[in-house]
């Protein structure tokens, strides 16, 4: 069954009271360092996972996605306390397992050409603000490809290390595409294929972004990746948001909410019911709506209820 997840924020009994109340299901932990003892010492302490995870229960809501200690620049480039960022991001995965989470998330800090290309405040119907991002060639040069070969390699080593642990403990691990997804970063349209290749386990698989891979080609490149993913088994859980604009026909795109980007987004759930996805939808980068105060966000309400029709029309 298909459900709706929505980010961790505070954890408060107000914002918790809030998600349930709007018809959430799961909670998804996007922050590396949103269980006790990550910054203390590394990898999440297993008591303080298990707590959170009973607060969250207390209101009917599951925990859908966590997120492992970053892998950073220390490791690519071999500095002191690389190589124990992936021993960290190990003992994360086996805490995380044996709190019985379904599935963790890898960052790493070089996937996604930070700053490559100039952002801007995308103002849409009414006033609601978005984000909007657009690419000027001169001015982005992707990687060479030896520096392309070393990345990869310093993935497939974590990866080596974080798959035999992840089908141990019946955990799955989840990756996310390059945001933004300009051609030669790490996660991009080809190496996504690398990536099932390199690790073919079925506890390898994708946090599937659907406004990230529209922003990479459109609605058309989305349903062609939902076709071959999803038939394999391998979107886990999805970014369920929506774009204007692409960096391959416009060069740029803006964030819109989910009825007013280009695509038509019950096209794309039912591609995706079609593939058998069973995962949770994340209504994320939901663009600013007047008045949003705090965890009081009417863009979330209105993401929420807007999936839950979808849903609702898909079963009819």
């Amino acid at each position: 069954m298909i459900r709706i997840s929505v980010w961790h924020r505070d954890l408060s009994a107000s914002y918790l009271r809030q998600v349930t109340q709007l018809g959430a299901d799961c909670i998804d932990f996007g922050q590396d360092t949103a269980f006790p003892g990550v910054k203390e010492q590394g990898y999440p302490d297993l008591d303080g996972v298990l707590k959170i995870k009973q607060q969250v229960r207390a209101w009917g809501l599951d925990i859908n996605r966590v997120t492992l200690p970053s892998i950073t620049e220390k490791f690519l480039e071999d500095q002191p306390g690389g190589e124990q960022e992936v021993e960290n991001a190990v003992t994360a995965l086996k805490v995380f397992a044996e709190a019985s989470i379904p599935m963790a998330r890898q960052r790493f800090a070089w996937d996604a050409m930070p700053g490559s290309a100039p952002t801007y405040r995308a103002v849409h119907r009414g006033g609601y603000v978005g984000r909007g991002e657009y690419r000027q060639p001169a001015q982005l040069e992707p990687p060479s490809p030896e520096i392309s070969e070393q990345q990869w390699a310093r993935f497939c080593r974590v990866y080596a290390r974080l798959v035999p642990v992840a089908e141990a403990y019946n955990i799955k691990l989840a990756l996310h595409p390059s945001d933004t997804p300009h051609p030669g970063a790490l996660f991009d349209g080809l190496n996504f294929h690398r990536v099932l290749d390199a690790f073919p386990s079925k506890q390898v698989g994708f946090l599937y972004c659907i406004g990230t891979r529209a922003e990479a080609g459109g609605s058309a490149l989305v349903l062609d990746e939902i076709n071959h993913y999803g038939r394999k088994g391998r979107i886990f859980t999805a970014h369920f948001r929506n774009v204007r604009g692409s960096l391959a026909t416009v060069g740029g795109f803006e964030e819109v909410l989910l009825d007013d980007g280009d695509m038509n987004m019950a096209t794309i759930l039912r591609a995706l019911r079609n593939v058998g996805f069973d995962g949770c939808l994340n209504p994320d980068h939901i663009p600013a709506i007047e008045g949003d105060h705090g965890n009081a966000s009417l863009g979330l309400a209105y993401s929420i209820g807007y999936i839950k029709a979808l849903l609702a029309a898909l079963a009819a």
